[in-house]
This record gives C-alpha cells, structure tokens and sequence, in this order.
C-alpha cells in the first residue's frame, strides 16, 4: 500500500536529511538511493534516524530497510499515525 504522507512530515523528513550531509532539500527526491547517490555511510543513516525518533517521538528499528528518501518519510508517516490514533 502506498502511503501519502503530508507535506509537513516529509519537508520535516527531507529538511533532516539535508542537514546531515548539507544537500539541498530540492536534491532529494523520493527514490533518491541516500548512499549510492549522495554518499551516505551507516554513521549518516543512524544520525537520521536518531533525529527523526527524535523530533517525531517514534522508534526505528535496524532490521527497517531504509534506502531511499521515501523510505524514511513513508515510515516515519505510517508510524506517526499509528501513534496518534
């Protein structure tokens, strides 16, 4: 199932990402690969993924494939709902 997040999770998702490496948010696309395209290594993707948990009150485990930066935003949408209802 595909999920629409709302334009305020995945602008706060994308402004996240942009931080940690200093891409520009326009960069980032929703199937931008993080490390194939941007070079992000396993200390990037954990220093998001700390953040986003962070800001959204959520938890990420390590066995969620995350890839791309769709990936991050469709969780943290699908999990910040699931959390409010």
């Amino acid at each position: 199932m595909r999920v629409h997040p709302t334009p305020a999770i995945k602008n706060e998702v994308i402004n996240i990402i942009s931080k940690t490496k200093e891409i520009r948010a326009a960069r980032l696309r929703p199937k931008a690969n993080l490390s194939q395209e941007f070079g992000f290594d396993t200390v990037d993707v954990v220093d998001i993924i700390l953040e986003l948990e962070k800001n959204f009150k959520i938890t990420i485990p390590d066995e969620v494939p995350i890839d791309t930066v769709g990936d991050f935003v469709d969780y943290v949408y699908t999990h910040t709902l699931s959390q409010a209802s």
